[in-house]
């Protein structure tokens, strides 16, 4: 097949696994905000959620993130030199956090089908924007390539601003929820 519709289906796929992502860890939160909830509307809304986050991880994140990874290794064994570029071990190491990141969401949701978890809606909501974060380290690192090795420092910082920029907001808009 050829490289570039390999690319393209990997592209479309990791599209597709960060939108399940992304809406996953909102679920998150959907399902601790109703907490909050008189007793009948709680079970109902988080009988839903559960429902919802099973049907999102079994449909979509994990079929998007196992075909995003089928058609990345596709590449791979296409372009094997790609492992000797320095913006290809950036790209690993992030997708190494993306990896860890989903490793949290799986138990994640085994901790709100069973009743465990402990996580508050803010904190959720914070881990949601790792997932941006990754998404924008990924994707920076491919698309800037060299540019990425060489201002590494510079991008470093732009991140660390980006995130801290994101937190600011996130704060903000739950200091003006309460």
């Amino acid at each position: 097949m050829e490289y570039s519709v390999l690319k393209s289906i990997h592209i479309i796929f990791m599209v597709s696994y960060f939108a399940g992502i992304f809406y996953l860890v909102r679920l998150f939160v959907y399902h601790v905000d109703a907490e909050a909830k008189d007793e009948v509307e709680r079970k109902i809304l988080q009988k839903q959620y559960v429902y919802m986050i099973r049907r999102l991880w079994n449909i979509i994140v994990v079929p998007g993130g196992v075909l995003m990874l089928i058609f990345g290794v596709w590449i791979l064994i296409l372009r094997p030199w790609l492992f000797q570029e320095a913006w290809f071990h950036v790209k690993l190491t992030f997708l190494l956090f993306l990896l860890g990141f989903h490793l949290w969401s799986w138990r994640k949701i085994k901790q709100i089908k069973q009743g465990t978890n402990k996580d508050s809606s803010v904190k959720l909501r914070m881990m949601n924007e790792v997932a941006t974060f990754l998404l924008f380290a990924i994707v920076f690192a491919v698309i800037l390539k060299g540019l990425f090795i060489e201002n590494w420092l510079l991008l470093l910082l732009s991140f660390l601003g980006l995130i801290l920029g994101i937190s600011l907001i996130v704060k903000l808009v739950n200091k003006n929820k309460r």
